[in-house]
């Protein structure tokens, strides 16, 4: 049974920064794509980062240069580093294999101004 749990999220300034983790369980964790998606108020989730099995990273445009993702394979756990930190990447955030149904119960990152 796949399991998802994230952690990490918090209110926080403009500009401020955090570190989101998943710690992932039930399945072979090291050779699977992991995603980030967060999912703002009154809107649809969406993908904000991906890091591939063999560790290539994609993110949307609209946190480039700001956000990192990166995983530890002995912990089962992925990371997500949000620097820069704006008013519009207030949302829930979720991490997703997408190889497998399920969804943890997300962290709710909030930035004020």
């Amino acid at each position: 049974q796949v399991q998802l749990v994230e952690s990490g999220g918090a209110l926080v300034q403009s500009g401020g920064s955090l570190r989101l983790s998943c710690v992932a369980s039930g399945f072979f964790f090291s050779i699977n794509d992991m995603n980030w998606y967060r999912q703002p108020p009154g809107k649809q989730r969406e993908l904000v980062a991906r890091i591939h099995g063999w560790g290539e990273t994609n993110y949307a445009d609209s946190v480039k240069g700001r956000f990192t993702i990166s995983r530890d394979n002995g912990k089962n756990t992925v990371y997500l580093q949000m620097n820069s930190l704006k008013p519009e990447d207030t949302a829930v955030y979720f991490c997703n294999a997408p190889r497998y149904d399920g969804w943890g119960q997300g962290t709710q990152v909030t930035v004020s101004l």
